[in-house]
């Protein structure tokens, strides 16, 4: 057995047929399944217990975010590969048997992002992998575009956790989710540490995987959702960026906090994003950085290389998505 399937859950009992009946039809039947229920009030468990008497829960009893939740899981799996996946998704029947091979092929890849499409328009992309950019943005690569102009196997910046497959034992060298971050961009900030040590991140389109997206929090923006963002993505900058990259990078980084934080306070958000960031930059010294080696200097190279060319990719798209809507 090579891998063990982890789903966090909070009141998510409504995605848990689908995305648990899913599993069941898998070409690859050789793996374990993992709910770690965040203290759901939902009946969540039960129901489990119930239909899917095969699936291990193991209940919180309390809510510890998405990253107190997968770090329970990828600490009790033994096996080589965890596979994080949301409970708000549903998987073709390859799903696990193509990331399992991907993992394979790249014997230096930490991550592996599966093609994660749009559940109501499972003709669209909803992720091909995560991308950084110089003013600090990360976004959905080929998010709302046809599947298929995203059919080449290559490296990414990140893999979103939603449906991605990590190789265990990298997590012992880099550590795992950190759980200040409790939920949004721990992803990111996952996949910029294990860049930082050397490891590759892909995207592997013949996995297939259906996301409804925001499942737990509801929508794409809220007041919760936009505060642990915009603070998230100050510990994310500050833990992974060397000082010397840090000034590098000051300029546009405040060039996108300002332009984000006018988007918010036009959508009536801002305030949140106000206090996210200045809570996260009151909390910097409370988190453990990434220790800086010169034997790691290229690897920063090759970060700041790509959050160049990101920027370029993030424009591109952004322009794409604005002429489909007129």
């Amino acid at each position: 057995m090579k891998t063990t399937i982890i789903i966090p859950n909070y009141n998510g009992k409504h995605f848990l047929k689908d995305c648990l009946t899913a599993l069941l039809k898998q070409t690859q039947k050789d793996f374990c399944t993992l709910v770690i229920d965040n203290g759901s009030s939902d009946g969540s468990v039960e129901y489990i217990q119930t239909h899917f008497p095969t699936v291990t829960i193991i209940s919180c009893q309390k809510n510890y975010g998405f990253c107190g939740a997968v770090n329970r899981g990828i600490q009790l799996a033994e096996t080589p590969y965890v596979l994080l996946l949301n409970n708000d998704t549903e998987v073709e029947a390859e799903f696990v048997e193509e990331l399992e091979k991907a993992m394979d092929r790249h014997p230096k890849a930490f991550s592996i992002n599966g093609k994660i499409l749009q559940f109501q328009k499972r003709d669209r992309m909803d992720d091909a992998g995560d991308m950084y950019c110089l003013v600090g943005w990360q976004f959905q690569r080929g998010v709302a575009q046809l599947e298929k102009q995203f059919s080449k196997e290559e490296q990414v910046f990140s893999a979103c956790a939603a449906a991605a497959i990590y190789r265990k034992k990298v997590f012992e060298q880099i550590g795992y989710f950190d759980e200040n971050h409790f939920a949004y961009l721990e992803d990111m900030d996952i996949g910029f540490r294990a860049r930082i040590y050397g490891y590759e991140n892909w995207f592997c389109p013949r996995a297939r995987v259906y996301h409804v997206g925001s499942g737990t929090t509801g929508s794409k923006y809220n007041s919760l959702k936009v505060k642990l963002s915009a603070r998230n993505s100050v510990y994310m900058n500050y833990k992974n960026m060397p000082i010397g990259m840090l000034l590098l990078n000051f300029l546009p980084l405040l060039v996108g906090y300002l332009i984000k934080w006018g988007f918010f306070i036009r959508i009536g958000f801002g305030k949140e994003y106000f206090f996210g960031v200045i809570e996260g930059l009151q909390n910097r010294k409370n988190l453990r950085k990434v220790s800086f080696a010169f034997s790691r200097v290229w690897n920063y190279i090759w970060i700041e290389w790509a959050l160049i060319r990101n920027s370029f990719l993030y424009v591109y798209e952004f322009i794409q998505r604005r002429g489909k809507k007129k």
